[in-house]
């Protein structure tokens, strides 16, 4: 899979999305996303901000994230298809304890409320501010959101 390349020997921040997309070609790892790559690009200009993301570098700030310990994983391991995320909610604790993260960051309101209670009941490092997906209008939204759970808000 794409992202065991990305992989951070130690994970400082781990990013939990929703689930990979219905189109094989607009997946967060994939180097060659025409379109439609509003999380890479917005988490990208989150944390590295001097760099704006396109096409020709995504591999270079691929690996620059990685450097600096950020990885994420879905909370669902195949497209959504409108069924509850909540009975994938054990496997992902199965693979944070695998990750040892020292932060996890939840985007999109319905991972944040499948997910938020569980993590936080294990004792998990993980953020309680809830993060839209940036798309659709809500780029901004999820600027200032992401950018305040990167400030440990």
């Amino acid at each position: 899979m794409a992202a065991k390349q990305y992989r951070p020997s130690r994970v400082r921040l781990l990013l939990v999305a929703q689930a990979p997309p219905d189109a094989d070609d607009r997946y967060f790892y994939f180097l060659d996303v025409a379109q439609h790559d509003w999380l890479f690009r917005a988490v990208a200009r989150a944390i590295l901000p001097h760099v704006e993301p396109t096409r020709t570098n995504k591999a270079s700030l691929l690996a620059q994230l990685c450097d600096r310990g950020i990885f994420l994983i879905d909370l669902k391991p195949d497209p959504v298809d409108g069924s509850d995320l909540s009975p994938y909610v054990p496997a992902l604790l199965d693979r944070i304890a695998e990750l040892e993260p020292e932060r996890i960051i939840l985007i999109k309101s319905d991972v944040f409320r499948a997910a938020y209670p569980a993590l936080a009941a294990a004792g998990l490092p993980v953020s309680g501010m809830r993060i839209p997906f940036p798309s659709f209008g809500r780029q901004k939204e999820f600027e200032i959101a992401f950018g305040r759970a990167l400030a440990g808000e």
